[in-house]
């Protein structure tokens, strides 16, 4: 038979006590039922250019590994918002309007037609300009020591890439007595100048003519004929025309010369100007700073710190040119035959 152990009714209730005890603890220690850790807060990036997503898809990767650099992550603790006006400035107050409305923590823009859109939008939300052809004199900052309000970044306003550019073009064209200088009306009126005084300086005249749209380039080439042109400065401004400026200029027999690499890239002859992609890299330190609390205001404007130099070999020998070799000793980049 089998035989029953019964134990002490205090040894009983002391065991329940200890079990009691540990669930206690536990409870203590784990979060209670529901509590959610905190959610690290997600950053709104605003991004606004004139031009169209395909065109601008270098300098957008290249903010990326610049914020990727710094240990941002899309979808983690930042979001992008891009916005692109397609060459359709007209586009740009109501793009930049969107972008307020998504409450976004910064924006950075380029080039001087996206920024001053912003700017007119916005008094308090930071701005970075990747880049500005002249920041001051556009009204974006009352100096590039101390921008003072909501808007710093970096400045392409210098001096000398204007005048290396006629440089370059004259140095393939040594005949070149009259050059084009095809702008956007945005553009403003230092670099236009910067480009007559160094083009005279080499003993050649410029004509400037603006363009907004197709229709504007079109008429611009027509009128190159009255007086004759022979070389063809086009901004960056009119990007977003590029390929049928190349065109035109291809079959009007004109050379030309841009700032991007990706002119030359594009079918343009000579391009020499910042290394674009690296503006809107650092751009990411400016975007970086001001999450963490800095103002736009206290930040310097920089300028630039690497440029590029690039020549087109197909479209030189297009043209019935002959590139010095001294020239393709220099180039950075060269579009082969």
């Amino acid at each position: 038979m089998a035989c029953l152990a019964f134990r002490p009714a205090g040894t009983l209730a002391l065991t329940m006590l200890t079990v009691r005890s540990v669930l206690a603890l536990l409870l203590v220690a784990l979060p209670a039922a529901g509590a959610a850790q905190p959610v690290a807060k997600i950053s709104r990036i605003g991004y606004l250019t004139h031009i169209s997503a395909a065109a601008d898809a270098a300098q957008l990767e290249a903010f990326r590994e610049g914020l990727r650099a710094l240990g941002y992550i899309e979808g983690q603790n930042i979001l992008i918002e891009s916005r692109y006006a397609d060459g359709q400035l007209e586009r740009l107050p109501a793009l930049a309007a969107e972008l307020l409305r998504l409450k976004v923590d910064v924006i950075v823009a380029a080039p001087t037609p996206a920024i001053r859109a912003v700017q007119k939008a916005t008094q308090t939300v930071p701005i970075v300009m990747a880049f500005s052809g002249d920041p001051v004199a556009d009204g974006f900052v009352a100096g590039l020591a101390r921008p003072g309000g909501n808007i710093t970044g970096h400045s392409a306003a210098v001096a000398e890439m204007a005048g290396k550019r006629v440089e370059f073009l004259k140095a393939i064209v040594p005949k070149l007595s009259h050059a084009a200088h095809l702008i956007n009306p945005e553009i403003t009126q230092r670099a236009v100048t910067e480009t007559e005084v160094a083009a005279r300086s080499l003993g050649v005249r410029v004509t400037t003519i603006s363009v907004r749209n197709a229709r504007d380039v079109d008429r611009a080439f027509s009128t190159m004929h009255r007086p004759r042109v022979d070389g063809l400065i086009v901004a960056l401004t009119v990007k977003h025309h590029w390929p049928q400026i190349v065109d035109l200029a291809v079959k009007n027999r004109l050379p030309t010369v841009s700032g991007p690499r990706d002119f030359v890239d594009a079918g343009g002859l000579i391009a020499y100007g910042p290394h674009y992609p690296d503006l809107f890299r650092r751009s990411a330190v400016y975007v970086d700073r001001i999450l963490k609390g800095a103002r736009p205001g206290s930040l310097p404007v920089e300028q630039p710190t690497r440029f590029e130099f690039g020549i087109n070999r197909k479209a030189a020998h297009a043209l019935g040119l002959t590139i010095p070799p001294s020239l393709l000793l220099q180039a950075d980049h060269v579009v082969e035959q």
